[in-house]
Order: C-alpha cells, then structure tokens, then sequence
C-alpha cells in the first residue's frame, strides 16, 4: 500500500503570515492522520521575485512552528528542465500552441472573465495560420505557450477528482472538473519556461503525492491541475481545500497586502503554542 504523502508548497517571495501558518500546520496534522509524511516543496519558479532569504525566513518559521519534513527539500527552480519535457510532451501531441497576444489585447477583446475575475483569453492566436506562427516566432516577438483546452477536453472527457474533508478520515467525494471555464490556460509564460500550474502537477507526480490539502482559493484551478493529470498520464491526488483566515475587513490573509507575519508575532512575544491554539490547533 502507498505510504500517504502531502505537501507544503510556498513561493518564497515574502514573509509567512497565519495563513501559512494554518495551511502548513493543517498538512501536518492531515499526515498524522493518515500515518503519512509531510514535505516541503519551495516553488520559485519565479526567479525574479524569489529570493534565498526568504527561504531560508520559511524555514525557520516553520521550524518555530515545531514542524519538520525529510531532506532533501525539492526547489522548483532547478527543475525548469523537467517542466520543459512535459510541455513538449503536449505540443507534440498537438495540445500547446504559441500565443503573441498582451494583456491590454486579451483585455480589449474579452467577453468574459475566468474564475479568478481575470479577463478570459478569447483563443485568438489558436486561429493563426503555422506560416503565421512561424514567421512571428522566427521574428522573435514575445511569446507564450497556452493549453487548447478544448481540444484536450474532447481527447479526455468528464473529468472527475476526489474531495475529501478535513478529517482525512471520511470517504473521499467525487467532484467534477470544468477546465472549459478558463479557457486556453498559459502553461509556459513569456518570462519563463513553465507555469504554476504545470510545475506543480509535474512535482505532485515526481514527489508520489497522494493527498493536497489547499486553499479554497485554489479549488477552481484544481480543474486545470486534473486536466493536465489526465493528458500527462500522471496520477491525480485526493483534494482537501480548506478555509482561508480573513482580515479585519474580510479579505483573505496575503503577502500582498502586508498581512502581520509569523515574524513579526515572534518578535511581539508569541509563541507556537499561542499560534496553535488561535488556529486550533
């Protein structure tokens, strides 16, 4: 039988706040749970906005925490070979074409949006001619992979995924996936050679992760993740998506935003255990 395997992934691009805090401490007791093994994955994919002090500051905090993981650590950034493999893996089956398109050219010509708000790509470079494509890549304008996801979804059909509760104990549900609803996804960008959503569901296969617990900010891209499962022929996890910890005016906790880090309550006197018992814990 596969020994449970889960997964803290942040990015290293800040501070851990009590979001992080709850996320990793949840994935944690999940393992426990189960009698599986928690992992520290970091993904910096984003070598521009990922610094090594910052990694070595969620170390720490999650040391603090009194939590630990086997080494080695796995760090996304060393891996771009690997996520270029499976990319070609899906241009050669005819699934990723280049895309020429800006953001203020994708904004003008949207009629909708993604689950994220964010104006949904209307597939115009999925209609350019290969002489076209060529010529534009021969030139060297700026460009991005995206995913045909229609076509994709006719090879794969229904797609389904399990959901499990934050118990680890129930029995798995079967939720249903619905790509469709972001449309031709970036899965290589213009300043990089892959994307969240590629690297992550390659290093959730390379790793042997059987269970995710995430965000519940997360669970709509969760339908891109299975999607890529199903085409790259690699096992698809048991979900867990969990509450989000919320500010004073109900947003979600965010590096962006300057939530209060784990440091900065370290440094005013609190302790793991008070952090514990405020997340229950």
């Amino acid at each position: 039988m596969t020994k449970p395997l889960l997964r803290f992934a942040p990015s290293p691009n800040g501070r851990l706040h009590l979001g992080h805090a709850f996320s990793a401490l949840l994935t944690w007791q999940a393992a426990e749970h189960l009698g599986g093994t928690a992992l520290l994955r970091i993904e910096d994919i984003d070598i521009n906005r990922c610094k090594p002090e910052f990694t070595a500051a969620i170390i720490e905090d999650l040391h603090w925490l009194g939590l630990d993981w086997p080494e080695p650590v796995l760090h996304q950034s060393s891996r771009f070979e690997l996520y270029g493999e499976a990319a070609n893996r899906l241009r050669a089956a005819n699934l990723l074409y280049p895309c020429f398109c800006s953001r203020s050219d994708i904004a003008t010509r949207a009629t909708g949006t993604d689950p994220e708000g964010a104006p949904l790509y209307p597939g115009t470079c999925r209609h350019l001619s290969n002489a076209e494509r060529i010529t534009r890549l021969e030139r060297g304008d700026p460009v991005q992979f995206r995913l045909d996801t229609e076509t994709a979804l006719e090879r794969t059909g229904l797609l389904t995924f399990s959901l499990i509760g934050p118990t680890m104990r129930d029995r798995p549900q079967i939720r249903y996936a619905r790509p469709e609803r972001w449309g031709d996804v970036v899965l290589q960008r213009k300043d990089m050679p892959t994307s969240y959503h590629l690297s992550v569901v390659v290093d959730d296969a390379a790793q042997g992760i059987t269970h995710v617990t995430r965000g519940r900010d997360m669970e709509a891209a969760t339908d891109i993740h299975v999607l890529l499962q199903m085409l790259l022929g690699i096992p698809t996890p048991i979900y867990h998506f969990h509450r989000l910890l919320l500010d004073e005016t109900g947003q979600k906790l965010s590096k962006s935003k300057g939530s209060q880090t784990l440091a900065d309550l370290r440094a005013a006197g609190t302790t793991p255990e008070d952090i514990r018992r405020q997340l229950g814990f």
